[in-house]
Formats: structure tokens, C-alpha cells, sequence
């Protein structure tokens, strides 16, 4: 056998599909070496037994405290070593079993594979010829190639998800950090950053004064309410608006929709959302302190400033959601299927219609471009079909 698998169990789920996928390929792999050996195969089984043996060794790596960061890194090393085995088991396979895996090996390509492009484009090409058995040295070559090529595109793909997820990790970190400076500032030196207000003004012998943990009635009318403000003033207003902020990632729920793409993006989106409210609410009750927003300029109760706080941490969506909209578009570029710019493309991957043959009205020969009537009207990007112009 190529390899053990470890008596542990997978500790996440992708190591469980990892583990399957793997013993699925070692079982490939052994059926071909006991099919036949030849000189010119044994430097791509052992090529593919070598993949194979460090995608199970990323999968049963233990990281121990490292587990955190290095996850990524280890799901890496997996998913890459698995697609290398792939693309080299396409040129071990026989005639029959390369016929058989056509079909995948294009939609694959076309997920991942720009329309016009020319790997794309030849393996469309040649694709009703492999289906039907007349397969070359050269096809085989060619299927490799591109699926190589594919998986190469979806690595890229997932890269740019990957980045993502790390410069949200890393904002959601940086904002975070701000929140509980502001809050560890406010309790130090609570009269500097005061969001205390007096609605009374300076009206009469006395006033009251309202804080968001306190209020202060019937003091001196030359009482200044930065004095009273109290050491767990800004963690409060911080703690409102982020449950205003909550409120926003329960109701962004609704438009995040499932993906097997990894790394978790649009959770990242979500957790970002939390500690922007909880700054947001402090600096919104800053500007209003501030006399910045004009008829709004003192809050009668500590009620009044609480639900400012809250509707200031909700408000933090205004924001939030072009990086929600960023994350959707590109969890969208992961495995789009793009339209076809030839018509062998919609036609060949038909496994279950005849292969027309050489002459024939319907069809070209196994070497030749089909024609324009073999294929179906393309759609338009609204879903209605594209007819073509018929000639004369």
C-alpha cells in the first residue's frame, strides 16, 4: 500500500474529504501500476506517489498551538499535491478511461479557464474525437495540460479569497485593538474624551448633566459635564453600538448564501461588522457632543444616548456593506462558468450523441471544426437565447 492512514480521526471537515480523496487516488494509482509498468510510466507513478504521499502528510500534520495561522498553509499543501496527482494520472490511464474522463477534464476547464482560451479552445475542439475513441498521443498531452491549467486558475481564484479573508482578519483586528484602547482611555482619564451632556444648559441656577452610565440632576449651574463623566462611560456606548452592530450582521444573513469555497469570507465580513459599530457609536456621540450635526446637540436622558449609541452602531452598515458586496463578487469569481465563444464546445460535451461521421451532412470529419448548425443558440446574459443570423 502507498500509505496508512492515521487511527486519529480528521479533526476538521476539509481533512476528512482530503483523506478520502487521497485513498481514492491511491487506489488509482495502484491499479496502474499492477496494469503495466513500462520505463516511460514509472517516473509518473512515482511522481504521483510522491503527491500523494505529501497531501497525506499535510492532512495528518499536527500544529499543535501553530493551529490558529497554519491551517491555511496545511490545506494548501493538500489541495495542491492532490490536483498534481490528478493531471498525472490523466497521462497513465488507458485509451478507455481518458474517453471516460473527458467530459470531467472540460468542466473543469470551462469553470475555470477564460472562453478564448486556446487550451480551451483546442481541447473543445478535439473533445467528440476523444469521447468516441480516437484519441492521440497529442490529446492526451492536451488533456493534461489544460487541467493543469484549470487547476492553476482555480488556485489563483482561491488566493485572492484567501487575501481577502487575511486584510479582513487584519482590519477586524486593527479596529478591535481601537475600540479597547478608546475604552482602556476612557477609564484612565474619563473628563478627556467625555460624552457627558447638559441639556439644560446654562438656564437657571441649576442643570442636569447626562452621562451614558449616570445622570446628574440639580447641579451648579457653572458645572462643567466633562467632571462627572465616569470611567466606564465609553466601554458602555461601545458595548450599545456593538449591539446595534449585532443587529445588522443577524439582518446580513439573508444575503450571504452557502459556498464550498474555503477560508470562510463571508464570516470574516460579518465578524468585521462588530468592533466598526462599537467605534462608529463613540465617534457618532462625539460628533453630537461636538454640536457637529446642527438642532442635535444635547440628549436629555441616558436612555436618549444609549439608543444613539445603538442606532450609531447599526449605522456602521453604510460602510460595511461595500465590503459585504466585495466579498460576494469575489466568492462569485470562484468556479463561474464563462459563456463559449466556439460551437464545438456546446456540443461535443453531448456524450450521448453519435459522432457524426466523416462527410456526413450534419458533421465533419474526427479532425475538423463542426460546423456553425451543430451548434445550439448561445444565451445572452439576460437568459434569452441568442439566435443567429441565418444566411443565405
Amino acid at each position: 500500500m502507498i500509505g496508512i492512514a492515521s487511527g486519529r480521526p480528521p479533526r476538521t471537515a476539509w481533512r476528512a474529504r482530503a483523506r478520502a480523496r487521497i485513498t481514492y487516488l491511491e487506489a488509482e494509482l495502484e491499479h496502474e501500476s499492477a496494469r503495466r509498468d513500462a520505463g516511460d510510466r514509472r517516473a509518473l507513478i512515482e511522481g504521483m506517489r510522491g503527491h500523494l504521499e505529501k497531501a497525506r502528510g499535510a492532512a495528518d500534520e499536527d500544529f499543535g498551538w501553530r493551529w490558529l495561522w497554519s491551517g491555511s498553509a496545511a490545506r494548501e499543501g493538500v489541495c495542491s499535491n492532490i490536483r498534481n496527482a490528478e493531471v498525472l494520472l490523466i497521462q497513465l490511464v488507458s485509451d478507455e478511461e481518458i474517453a471516460g474522463r473527458a467530459s470531467e477534464v472540460m468542466a473543469l476547464v470551462k469553470d475555470h479557464l477564460d472562453a478564448d482560451d486556446p487550451r480551451r479552445v483546442r481541447l473543445a475542439l478535439r473533445l467528440r474525437s476523444v469521447i468516441s475513441g480516437d484519441i492521440t498521443a497529442s490529446d492526451r498531452d492536451l488533456m493534461a495540460r489544460a487541467l493543469d491549467a484549470a487547476y492553476s486558475s482555480l488556485d489563483d481564484e482561491l488566493a485572492r479569497v484567501r487575501s481577502l479573508r487575511n486584510i479582513l482578519c487584519a482590519a477586524t483586528v486593527l479596529v478591535l485593538i481601537g475600540v479597547v484602547s478608546l475604552a482602556l482611555y476612557g477609564w484612565l482619564s474619563p473628563g478627556s474624551l467625555s460624552l457627558c451632556f447638559s441639556p439644560q444648559g446654562g438656564s437657571g441656577d441649576t442643570l442636569t448633566v447626562v452621562c451614558p452610565t449616570a445622570e446628574y440632576h440639580k447641579q451648579p449651574a457653572d458645572t462643567d459635564p466633562s467632571r462627572l463623566a465616569g470611567p466606564t462611560d465609553i466601554l458602555t456606548v461601545e458595548i450599545a453600538g456593538l449591539a446595534g452592530a449585532a443587529l445588522t450582521v443577524i439582518a446580513s444573513l439573508r444575503r450571504i448564501r452557502g459556498t464550498d469555497a474555503p477560508y470562510m469570507l463571508p464570516l470574516a465580513s460579518a465578524v468585521l461588522k462588530l468592533p466598526t459599530g462599537a467605534l462608529s457609536a463613540f465617534l457618532g456621540l462625539l460628533l453630537i457632543r461636538g454640536a457637529f450635526v446642527p438642532g442635535l446637540s444635547d440628549l436629555d436622558s441616558r436612555a436618549q444616548v444609549l439608543a444613539w449609541a445603538a442606532a450609531f452602531g447599526a449605522a456602521q452598515h453604510l460602510v460595511t456593506r461595500f465590503v459585504d458586496d466585495r466579498a460576494q463578487t469575489t466568492l462569485s469569481e470562484v468556479r463561474q462558468t464563462t459563456d463559449a465563444v466556439i460551437n464545438p464546445e456546446k456540443v461535443t460535451v453531448r456524450e450521448g450523441l453519435p459522432t457524426p461521421a466523416a462527410g456526413s451532412p450534419n458533421g465533419a470529419g474526427p479532425h475538423d471544426a463542426p460546423h456553425e448548425s451543430d451548434a445550439e443558440d448561445e444565451p445572452t446574459p439576460d437568459g434569452a437565447p441568442r439566435h443567429r443570423r441565418s444566411g443565405p
